[in-house]
This record gives structure tokens, sequence and C-alpha cells, in this order.
């Protein structure tokens, strides 16, 4: 049988053309500077720890937001890797968002994700978004206390998890219970690979409506 007429076949070589736009895509992000240093795939390995996790959650039809996606990692390999999931790319920066306009149009990828730019104090008050994500991913998204806070609002009320890139050392200081426990959060798992670390975090009730707090505010004073 011609290997064209192989339906396995078909798929496994979509799936290869893919990946080589996507790392097109990456090298691209590193040559514009919203991408650091390193092989790109080494950067989609990082991306490994956030996938198992969210692949063992087994929903249907998951909505993802990526807090801060700057230079498409983790958003861009995740929206490749998870055909089913929804997903919103959210970043402050007006040339990062374009970029990565320009990268969803490429991979083809514009039915199920959609760029966001803007302040995540302010975009977590849209209602299209508030409330509205199975789980955020945060990778070097800021600290501890001000990624919580962001993240929260963007959370499904006693469902939603945020997933945060970690140290590969664990601290407990950064992430202190009664902190979360304001935000109406808990901590969860910590799942490692060989090159990276994440740390899940449970929505377990519905947060208070002021937060997050205004523009800036997180970080000026910070909740823990």
């Amino acid at each position: 049988m011609n290997n064209g007429d192989d339906p396995d076949h078909v798929e496994m070589t979509d799936q290869t053309g893919m990946q080589q736009q996507l790392h097109e895509v990456l090298r691209n992000s590193q040559d514009l500077g919203f991408l650091g240093p390193g092989s790109v795939e080494d950067h989609t390995r990082h991306t490994q720890a956030f996938l198992q996790i969210i692949e063992e959650r087994g929903q249907d039809r998951q909505r993802l937001l990526d807090l801060g996606s700057g230079g498409g990692v983790p958003g861009l390999v995740l929206a490749l890797a998870l055909p089913h999931a929804d997903l919103v790319l959210l970043d402050v920066m007006q040339r990062r968002c374009r970029f990565l306009e320009q990268a969803v149009e490429k991979l083809s990828l514009s039915s199920r994700v959609e760029v966001k730019c803007g302040r995540a104090e302010l975009l977590a008050r849209d209602p299209s978004l508030r409330h509205g994500f199975d789980t955020v991913i945060a990778r070097s998204f800021g600290a501890p206390a001000v990624t919580v806070e962001c993240a929260v609002g963007f959370l499904k009320p006693a469902s939603g998890e945020l997933l945060v890139s970690e140290p590969p050392t664990p601290d407990p200081s950064r992430w202190p219970a009664s902190g979360l426990e304001m935000l109406g959060l808990e901590l969860g798992e910590r799942r490692s690979t060989e090159v990276a670390t994440v740390q899940t975090i449970r929505s377990v009730r519905e947060a208070d409506e002021r937060y997050p707090r205004r523009t800036g505010v997180p970080a000026k004073r910070p909740l823990f």
C-alpha cells in the first residue's frame, strides 16, 4: 500500500510538519528576544510537566489560560499537544501579542486559541474571562504572591487549578497556607520531570470579588 493512503502515516506526517513549524516559530521568538536562550527542544521539553498534569485531568474539552505567554512557551506547545483544548494566551506587551497572533495563525490554531493583550489585573474582570478556566499556567510570570493573585480571577471556583513552574528544590515558604486560603486556594501536588518542576494550586472556593486588586498593587503590596 502507498504510504500516502495510510491514515496513520498521514497523521504522523502532519504532526511532524506541525512540530517543524512550531520550532520555526519558537526560533523566531528567540530572535525577537521573547524567548530565553537554550535550544528550542529544551524549551518544549520544559512543557512536559504541565502537559502530564493537564492530560491526567481527562476533561473532554478543557479551557486553559497561559498567564504571561511571552514568547509562546508553554502556550503554543500545549495548544498543539492538546487538540481538544481551548486556550487564551495572555500578555501585556503589544509586540509580543502581535507575534503570538501571527504564530497562532501560522500554526492554524485560530479556531481554538485566542490572544488577549493587557494587564492580568484588568483582564480578570472581563466577564468572558473571569472564573472561566479549568487551568491557568504560569511560567516565570512573577513572585508567588503576584502569580496567585493575578491568576485567581480566571480560575473556575472550587475546580480550577493553577500550574506554576517552580525551582527544583522545594521551599514551603513560597506558598504559605494562610496566604493561599485568603484567595480560596490550597496547595496541591508537586510534579517534576528531568527538566522542569510544576506546583499545582487548587481552587477550593470562589475568591473574594476584590481580587485581583487594581493594576500594580499585587506586586507593590503582596499578600504574603
